[in-house]
């Protein structure tokens, strides 16, 4: 049910903290230190159990994401979701801090698939909420205050961290208690999210229970109803390529600089703050640029920027050289995921918002991150990480080509059904 007035700045802000919220978990956990702890002490070097994990977690949310969007939209309880996912993902979080040693390398494994899925689901409900809280004129603005508020949650996680990092010696208690933080952050500034939103129910719904089975059911029928809006299914098409390319990129940055450049700490964590600050900068900037051109020319813009990005990782062999392509990767970081999500948001009927965020986030999101990843794995082994980047940047390619098929919706136009 989309609103008829953007919500007040303390609704806004309350809505945006949960990406300050979320994002501590991810630098953590997905992106920075855990995945190092993981392959080091638990995994004993063998790196591809990880990415089995991660991939694990995320067929999982594409299977079951846009079933749960389905009945959150019959339910009209979002928040309810929310709730439970945000709530699995951070109790799983402290869990991990008690995992030490190879002989709990299944039980880590079963924990880092459940939190990420609390994670990744999350997202689905989230994103759900912003034609609940800003009208059509605005989407673009709300959505990047959100992005930019969890860039300033990744900048504020790093900090929070970076004292333990930084110590000599560095003990696997100390690294575990990073865990301990990020579950903190993600706990309480979720908060103001489920204290001060509320959730615009629909009266024909509000209140009525739904089985799996009618889930499912319903989930038929916005299967059917997706395809006849051509828009939305171009632009999932491409959002599925280019979206690949962009958590490709994410889930390997780490790696990268480990075996290619030998990155110590010091130089990861400066990586990282580099491409979270310019992150934040992209999202607020392209924000404005969106809304005086277009969600669709912006997202092309940000898949230009994304070329330079591979081409330049490419020749790159300094650390500030690499610093430099982590600059420019922020800025298409932060402003093609938060466009994504406003062009998303304009293209979807009004009635059916989370179960096409569904398919957009739980679907489309989740399972492109299996298909990078392993792909720049498989390609890694066999001619090198360099020319690796370069492999990525067709799926950029790809996704440019598709989107192009798409109308350039603007805030001032309904999606309608293709007859």
């Amino acid at each position: 049910m989309s609103t008829t007035e953007t919500a007040p700045r303390k609704t806004i802000y309350s809505w945006g903290l949960f990406d300050f919220a979320n994002t501590g978990f991810y630098v953590v956990m997905i992106t920075f230190v855990f995945p190092i702890y993981f392959t080091n002490v638990l995994a004993a070097g063998q790196e591809w159990i990880w990415g089995v994990a991660i991939s694990t977690s995320m067929v999982v949310t594409a299977i079951i994401g846009p079933l749960l969007g389905s009945i959150a939209d019959a339910t009209a309880r979002k928040k309810f979701f929310l709730g439970l996912f945000t709530a699995a993902s951070i109790g799983a979080t402290v869990a991990l801090f008690w995992m030490t040693g190879p002989s709990m390398l299944i039980p880590a494994i079963v924990l880092i698939v459940i939190a990420n899925l609390g994670f990744e689901g999350g997202t689905i409900f989230y994103d759900a909420f912003l034609p609940e809280i800003a009208v059509e004129k605005d989407y673009a603005r709300v959505s990047a205050l959100g992005w930019a508020l969890g860039y300033v949650g990744s900048f504020a996680t790093l900090f929070a961290i970076l004292p333990i990092l930084t110590s000599e010696p560095l003990t696997e208690l100390m690294t575990r208690s990073t865990f301990l933080i990020a579950a903190g952050i993600f706990a309480l500034f979720s908060i103001p999210l489920f204290v001060v939103l509320r959730e615009k129910s629909d009266p024909q719904t509000a209140g009525t229970k739904i089985s799996f089975t009618e889930g499912y059911q319903r989930l038929r029928e916005t299967m059917g109803q997706i395809r006849r809006y051509r828009n939305v299914t171009r632009f999932l098409a491409a959002f599925f390529f280019y979206n690949d390319g962009i958590l490709t990129v994410i889930l390997m940055a780490s790696l990268f600089m480990n075996e290619t450049l030998g990155f110590d700490m010091a130089q990861q964590i400066t990586f990282f703050m580099i491409v979270q600050g310019t992150a934040l900068l992209g999202s607020l900037l392209f924000g404005r640029i969106t809304e005086a051109i277009g969600p669709r020319t912006t997202i092309l813009i940000t898949l230009a920027i994304w070329m330079v990005v591979v081409i330049a990782a490419y020749f790159v062999t300094s650390a500030n050289g690499f610093y430099v392509v982590g600059g420019i990767a922020g800025l298409a970081l932060g402003s093609s995921q938060s466009t994504s999500r406003t062009f998303m948001a304009l293209l979807t009927p009004e009635d059916r918002k989370t179960e096409f965020f569904g398919f957009y986030d739980g679907f489309f999101g989740k399972a492109s991150a299996v298909i990078g990843p392993t792909l720049f794995g498989v390609f890694a082994g066999v001619i090198g990480q360099r020319p690796s980047m370069l492999i990525i940047g067709v799926m950029f390619l790809i996704g440019a080509g598709l989107l192009m098929r798409v109308e350039d919706v603007r805030a001032s136009t309904a999606p309608q059904p293709a007859r």
